[in-house]
């Protein structure tokens, strides 16, 4: 286990040289290569392309690989992909499989405790000790979040709370009884959970010892963020993961909150474009790709995430080598084509929350209209608004339409819906929904 050093959980792999770094990766590469190579998948692909751990002499040697996709790992399921007999696992996740078949990623005891040390890394460098109290609010089970942290949290010694998702008001109970310092919540339910404490009269900046939250699980802007961190007057910290790279824990703000560290002890990551496939320049957005370095059970060479972010330029006055990526600014295949434009939902959420009239849901509703492609956004405003005459209703209504048509150069539909109207999930937010 590593042993906390200052404001570094593991400063050894913190704080190496670049140098000291590559050549980490390198070997690490090295040996996944001739991990990878004990599965059907990998030992045929490799074959086919003439690659052996002795193609890499250099991190840039592994533009050579070829790449992975999700439909490689549907194509393979269920143990195509597995590099150790199947009795040396002791847990799998899979994805939700709404859009296809599942993707299952397995995991050895040492995948799992290689896991915790990075969340437990994560939750440390943003200030959590083993004095806080966690509590867990996502779900537990397949999905990753949920035992993620758990695991993390245990491994820093914090005392942690395996509340899962939803039951808001036994949520706020636990948290008045034990006094919960630390979250890890989904963002949409982070704003949910406001109108609950609300009509029961709590002002969490008063009534409840909240200092830190960990928000992920969807995608969400820098407005969210201010708005949970003002109304819960807590430090929101952004992670990122992907069940295909364990989950939470793949990247972490630092308390500077520029851009989130991808640990590079652990993966070696690419940002490309994501039609030519060839690396972009720092700073210019791609698809990010990812490669496994330190795993058993199921490797992942080269892994096509489809999420779409870029390399921010520069050291980070943390201290901390490891690169960082700017938050993801939406997904290849999340793209929508509206008259010939292309945008993405993060857009308009972006313009929404920005917007002190605007409540805490909204969603996006793509129709069809004489064969001809509109976008509607139904907005949720406060109530105090609806007490005003019609004019001013009309002039909201025609602010909105003007400040999204200005970013996503397409003209909506804009519908103004009371507070608490749209439907609401303990889950994952649903934010669009395709008609035509």
């Amino acid at each position: 286990m590593s042993k906390p050093d200052g404001i570094y959980w593991d400063k050894r792999s913190e704080v190496m040289s670049r140098d000291e770094l590559e050549a980490l990766q390198v070997r690490r590469l090295k040996e996944t290569i001739g991990q990878a190579t004990k599965s059907e998948f990998y030992s045929k692909l490799f074959q086919e392309h003439g690659i052996n751990p002795d193609s890499i002499n250099d991190i840039s040697d592994i533009r050579k690989l070829p790449f992975t996709t999700k439909d490689d790992l549907r194509k393979e399921f269920p143990y195509g992909m597995l590099c150790v007999p199947k009795e040396e696992t002791v847990r799998l996740h899979t994805s939700s499989g709404t859009t296809g078949q599942a993707t299952v990623i397995f995991h050895t005891r040492k995948d799992l405790d290689q896991w915790a040390e990075l969340i437990a890394r994560c939750m440390y460098m943003v200030g959590v000790r083993k004095e806080d109290v966690f509590q867990n609010m996502t779900g537990y089970g397949l999905f990753t979040g949920g035992l993620g942290f758990h695991y993390g949290a245990e491994k820093l010694g914090a005392l942690t709370i395996p509340a899962g998702a939803g039951n808001s008001k036994r949520q706020i109970q636990l948290m008045q009884q034990f006094g919960t310092t630390v979250l890890h919540i989904i963002p949409s339910y982070a704003l949910r959970l406001m109108n609950i404490l609300s009509d029961q009269g709590i002002d969490p900046r008063k009534d409840l010892d909240l200092r830190i939250a960990f928000l992920g699980a969807e995608p969400y802007t820098e407005e969210i963020r201010q708005r949970v961190e003002n109304y819960y007057g807590i430090d929101a910290f952004n992670s990122y993961g992907l069940s295909e790279m364990n989950g939470p824990g793949v990247a972490f703000e630092c308390p500077e909150k520029k851009g989130l560290h991808i640990w590079e002890d652990c993966y070696v990551v690419e940002i490309v474009n994501p039609d030519t496939l060839e690396p972009v320049e720092i700073g210019e957005v791609g698809e990010l790709v990812m490669t496994t370095l330190t795993r058993e059970a199921m490797p992942l060479i080269r892994y096509r995430t489809k999420d779409l972010t870029r390399f921010l330029p520069g050291e980070c006055s943390c201290g901390r080598v490891h690169r960082r990526i700017d938050w993801i600014q939406g997904r290849s295949d999340d793209m929508i084509i509206i008259k010939g434009v292309n945008i993405f939902p993060m857009q308009v959420e972006q313009v929404l929350m920005g917007m002190p009239e605007v409540g805490n849901n909204y969603v996006i509703i793509l129709e069809k209209e004489n064969e001809i492609d509109q976008i509607r956004v139904q907005v949720e405003v406060h109530e105090s608004i609806f007490q005003e005459d019609m004019r001013y209703l009309n002039r909201l209504r025609e602010k909105i339409v003007r400040e999204l048509k200005s970013e996503i150069l397409v003209t909506p539909r804009v519908d103004l819906v009371e507070s608490r109207s749209l439907p609401q999930s303990d889950g994952k937010a649903v934010r669009l929904i395709d008609r035509r």
